[in-house]
């Protein structure tokens, strides 16, 4: 039996420093032209969640995440054997991906192993496959709580924008007419909803207008 590494597993559920937390943006919408430094002075002209990646864009979310590089350094801190390994492989011997183009891995560390599931968002070509693996190794190393806290702001965030953008479409469906819709996406856009809402509420004025109303 193997012996199970406790400071190893201590040490994968270490907070991630913010030095190694970086954003991706999401713009409000696509049409935004209006691309600003994304910092304080700048506000919610940039920012429409209140974070400042000091990056250059148009009014944005930002989705945090932890680099691959770090991850890596953490793992090793952790346990300098650790090890991760597909859960298939292909009639090559090389790691076998889903019918989704996902894959599946084994994580190994202290001791410990626990499964992870990497995907590159239908990329293709060697960096999809360098995307899935590093995907696969963070979702794989959240089971042992390495940068779960990440992964929980995340999901709260997008709890409430999926709230947010119910909210936005139900008040479209019941306007009275095209020029309440457009004014409801207006409002809409200045509450920071995401591009696929704006789009929806988009396609209802056109469905109304098309009916006559």
């Amino acid at each position: 039996m193997t012996e199970i590494n406790e400071n190893a597993l201590a040490k994968m559920r270490e907070v991630v420093p913010e030095s190694q937390i970086h954003y991706l943006t999401k713009a409000v919408s696509r049409d935004d032209k209006n691309k600003l430094g994304c910092e304080q002075k700048n506000g919610r002209n940039v920012s429409a969640d209140g974070i400042f990646c000091g990056g250059y864009h148009p009014k944005s979310f930002h989705v945090a995440y932890w680099g691959h590089a770090d991850l890596t350094a953490r793992l090793l801190e952790a346990d300098p054997e650790w090890n991760w390994e597909p859960l298939s492989v292909d009639d090559r011997g090389l790691p076998a991906f889903d019918q989704n183009g996902g894959l599946w891995m084994r994580l190994t560390v202290g001791g410990v192993t626990r499964l992870g599931y990497g995907d590159s968002q239908g990329k293709t070509g060697p960096n999809a496959i360098k995307e899935a693996i590093g995907d696969g190794l963070r979702n794989a190393a959240m089971r042992f709580g390495a940068g779960l806290e990440l992964w929980s702001k995340s999901d709260l965030r997008s709890t409430q924008e999926t709230d947010d953008a119910r909210e936005w479409l139900v008040e479209a469906q019941a306007a009275a007419d095209v020029p309440a819709i457009r004014e409801i996406w207006q409002q809409a856009r200045a509450a920071g909803a995401d591009v696929d809402t704006l789009d929806k509420i988009t396609i209802l004025a056109q469905e109304r207008m098309e009916g006559g109303a």
